[in-house]
């Protein structure tokens, strides 16, 4: 099964909508070299819960990017890795940051829980209704991208550009 790069959020809640930012830019990318869509699934997660089981079930690798409140300055990047994701959003309030930890949770208790699991969470400048990346988030997705590569490497997988 191929590594799995999955962004969620709401994209109607400005900058809450980030991680599928994220995807659908992979994804036009992906047109570009369509080697990167042959190795990978990209997948645009939306505020799906549950419905995301047998997308995450069984994966050697799952990358997802989201939004997060970490306390961070806005646009700021956050990595957390395995154990530390389910932890983190099980403190949110956010509906499908819930529906991700329950995901998660079912997955564990079915043997079916990625043996590699990343998030890449970017802190939000904006959540308020609006259809459109702030600013501040807009200037950062590179840096998703750079931190993407980053993970996709010591993960031995090949990069975005390879």
């Amino acid at each position: 099964m191929k590594p799995l790069i999955l962004g969620i959020g709401n994209i109607l809640l400005s900058d809450e909508g980030v991680g599928v930012r994220a995807v659908q830019a992979l994804e036009k990318r992906a047109e570009i070299s369509p080697h990167f869509s042959d190795r990978y699934d990209i997948v645009d997660g939306g505020t799906c819960g549950m419905e995301l089981l047998d997308t995450l079930a069984n994966r050697d690798y799952v990358v997802v990017i989201d939004a997060v409140l970490a306390g961070k300055k806005p646009g700021e990047i956050v990595v957390l890795k395995d154990e530390q994701v389910p932890v983190f959003f099980s403190r949110k309030i956010s509906p499908h940051q819930l529906g991700l930890c329950d995901v998660l949770s079912a997955l564990k208790l079915t043997d079916e829980y990625p043996k590699n699991l990343c998030l890449i969470g970017v802190q939000p400048d904006s959540l308020e209704p609006n259809i459109g990346l702030t600013e501040t988030v807009e200037h950062a997705m590179p840096a998703v991208f750079v931190r993407l590569n980053r993970i996709l490497t010591e993960y031995g997988l090949p990069t975005l550009d390879h």
